[in-house]
């Protein structure tokens, strides 16, 4: 039984570490989701790392997408994987021009320290920092975090 927990606590070091690849962003899907083309002409489908952005029908979808654009769209970007989402896609951390998008992203205000599945204090501070400054999404009077909007839009209508 010993042996069986130790082996159970060495197997996060057996995890590949996180792969780096470079890529030209093609297409943006919204604030958090954009599409890839690898050297070798393969399209990859990449969400934000980290990070969650506004939903469609949420307000700020449009700036955050915008933004997103305006920083990784048609460049070169180095992207940081660190493995995939249950929909299959590649989860990674995105670098253009020296920054770092996630971050950026959460310093304009633009999408949410998705906490439920980072404890990165560097992305707090970003956010609280936006949410303080009043920018971007935080500006409205009572933002909806869009893990919050989904939630919502699976409850059945007249449910208490």
């Amino acid at each position: 039984m010993k042996l069986f927990a130790a082996l159970l606590m060495l197997l996060p070091l057996l995890e590949p570490p996180p792969t780096a690849t470079s890529a030209r962003i093609v297409r943006i899907l919204d604030g958090d989701t954009v599409e890839a083309l690898l050297e070798d002409k393969t399209r990859l489908r990449i969400r934000l790392e980290a990070i969650d952005a506004p939903e469609r029908k949420q307000a700020f979808s449009a700036r955050s997408s915008e933004a997103l654009a305006e920083l990784v769209f048609g460049k070169d970007v180095k992207i940081d994987q660190t493995g995939k989402d249950r929909y299959g896609r590649t989860l990674a951390w995105l670098h253009v021009d020296g920054k770092n998008v996630n971050e950026e992203m959460v310093r304009k205000g633009l999408a949410w320290h998705y906490r439920q599945y980072s404890k990165s204090p560097a992305l707090q501070a970003l956010e609280d920092e936006a949410k303080m400054a009043r920018r971007g999404l935080w500006a409205d009077e009572s933002p909806v975090p869009p893990w919050e909007f989904r939630s919502s839009k699976k409850a059945p209508s007249g449910s208490r």
